[in-house]
């Protein structure tokens, strides 16, 4: 077919390129904040393939902030069914370890939730549920549109144009030209955005391949009815991982090698008999050889076009961490290109977006590269033997399991514990340690995600934020009508909300000054100087007050 080119250049605020995940909570963030934004998407359809099959506890606190979370914890599995792990030499032989995790209705109904780090607590849902459900809530929105079958053919910045660049974009042969203040890649390990941009990953290219294997099947479904579970993990000839997409018929069969091992050879029905412990009615709906990986981009940022999601890093899905870690690059790049948008904030501010994100997603590679490495650690195979044998090897095989696995399913320290403490526009943070998925503080920190705490109301402190900076106070004496006048007079947002004093080991100073992506700009109390810290935490100047 002639291509043909257009004439005309549209005009677009932000240009996603990228209809995953990241891509469509970015321009939800978006249009909700009030910035019009246009979304192309080369594929036509979605993949029906299953790739991540978890959202974090800290995404389902960004998608509660967006008005979607209990639609997404409706999706997926059966409500009642639970999100337990097992570990077993087959699906048909011995368990080994397991742990024992909630249904969503069990968080619908708030069970235990007195106890809980978050409104939010993680959701198994395959992507294949959770994208339509952003895709919908996103088309509904107005200022936001979806432009599926269209791929970026060229990005163009000029020296001379400060103010907007340009998109060629190509549809139906047909290639069109986009006059875009900003574009945002999100289009995955592939990015054309990042090839566009000359910027290339970082890290190890290679920790482990996966053959992945997208099944229909009743009778694993009867099986797994038994004793039901969210992931079984195997160790027939090769560790694999069986995943319940619907919790019925359909399922998912990850098995690992090594990164030199040649998988074009493995032949994936025997991977599953293997995975089963004997063969299994079954109808093969997809298969994917992929290889899991440590990578960052060198750069997140380049003039007016910036990377988010895969497209920014990627690494091995351990409690799939690419995904949701998109997801918070989305949190924090959307607030900040909403804030230069409404003139509240300098264009500078947007140099934060990559020194806030790249250091955590360099930190999220190695942990979880580590996590990956210590989980798939060889295994005796002794575990296969039947009487003492076989139970002695089971038992040692559990108690590591008991030390590597339980924090990888409930990765708080991933979800709870990244932080933005060196932060240009964080005042009062300190050097802290690596990100780990085990470690974090419920306890109020410069530049830290704001704790969690139930209001009297059963509301999160989260419900009672401003959508952009909200200066929470516990004690009801420190007199907060400067930071009202300061705030007016430089025209950014500024919610003000009283907190009981009841929570000093979790919010230990009088004043908390919160982003609208609800991490802690500054802590401090009544000899506050308001002006300078907005002054700072919106990218202006850098204020001397710690």
């Amino acid at each position: 077919m002639k291509q043909h080119t257009s004439s005309h250049g549209d005009r677009v605020g932000v240009l996603i390129v990228g209809a995953g995940p990241t891509g469509l909570t970015l321009a939800i963030d978006l249009a909700r904040r009030g910035v019009a934004c246009h979304v192309v998407e080369a594929a036509e359809e979605r993949a029906v393939n299953p790739r991540c099959n978890t959202t974090s506890a800290r995404s389902m606190e960004i998608f509660r902030r967006l008005g979607i979370a209990d639609d997404i914890r409706r999706a997926g599995l059966p409500e009642d069914y639970p999100t337990s792990i097992q570990y077993r030499t087959t699906l048909r032989g011995e368990e080994i370890f397991r742990i024992d995790l909630p249904s969503a209705d069990d968080v619908l109904t708030g069970v235990g939730r007195d106890r809980w780090p978050t409104p939010e607590p993680q959701h198994r849902i395959s992507q294949l549920f959770l994208e339509p459900i952003l895709e919908r809530y996103a088309s509904g929105l107005p200022g936001l549109t979806i432009e599926r079958g269209t791929r970026l053919v060229e990005l163009r910045q000029y020296a001379d144009h400060d103010d907007h660049l340009e998109a060629v974009v190509e549809s139906d042969g047909t290639t069109r030209v986009l006059h875009c203040h900003y574009v945002v890649g999100c289009d995955g390990a592939h990015s054309a955005v990042r090839r566009q941009l000359g910027i290339r990953y970082q890290g190890v290219d290679a920790i482990q391949k996966f053959v992945s294997t997208f099944v229909r099947s009743s009778e694993l479904g009867r099986l797994a009815a038994r004793d039901r579970a969210w992931t079984y993990w195997t160790y027939g000839r090769r560790l694999a991982s069986l995943i319940a997409i619907d919790g019925e018929e359909l399922w998912l069969n990850h098995v690992a090698f090594d990164p030199g091992h040649d998988t074009d050879r493995e032949d994936p029905e025997r991977l599953l008999e293997e995975a089963v412990g004997g063969a299994v009615e079954h109808e093969v709906l997809g298969v994917v050889r992929w290889t899991g990986r440590q990578l960052v981009a060198e750069r997140y940022q380049e003039g007016r076009v910036f990377l988010a999601g895969d497209a920014a890093h990627i690494w091995i899905p351990v409690g799939g961490f690419g995904m949701n870690a998109g997801i918070q690059d989305a949190a924090t790049l959307g607030w900040m290109l909403a804030a230069v948008h409404h003139g509240w904030a300098p264009p500078e501010l947007l140099t934060a977006y990559e020194r806030e994100r790249k250091p955590v997603g360099e930190q999220f590679a190695s942990a979880v590269g580590s996590a990956a490495r210590a989980s798939l650690a060889d295994v005796s195979p002794d575990i296969h033997l039947p009487g003492p044998d076989g139970e002695r090897a089971r038992a040692e095989l559990a108690d590591r399991l008991a030390v590597t696995e339980p924090h990888r399913y409930s990765p708080d320290g991933f979800s709870f514990g990244y932080h933005y403490a060196s932060s240009p526009l964080v005042v009062g943070g300190e050097e802290q340690d690596a990100i780990s998925m085990g470690g974090y503080q419920e306890r109020a920190r410069a530049g830290f995600r704001l704790p969690h705490v139930w209001l009297d109301d059963g509301r999160s402190v989260f419900d009672v934020l401003g959508p952009d900076f909200t200066l929470l106070r516990t004690d009801s004496g420190v007199d907060v009508g400067p930071w009202g006048d300061a705030a007016r007079e430089r025209g950014i947002p500024l919610t003000v909300v009283d907190l009981p004093g009841r929570w000093p080991d979790r919010y230990p100073t009088a004043l908390l000054l919160v982003r609208p992506d609800q991490h802690v700009a500054w802590m401090g109390g009544a000899d506050a100087r308001p002006d300078a810290l907005l002054h700072t935490v919106t990218g202006r100047l850098a204020a001397h007050q710690r």
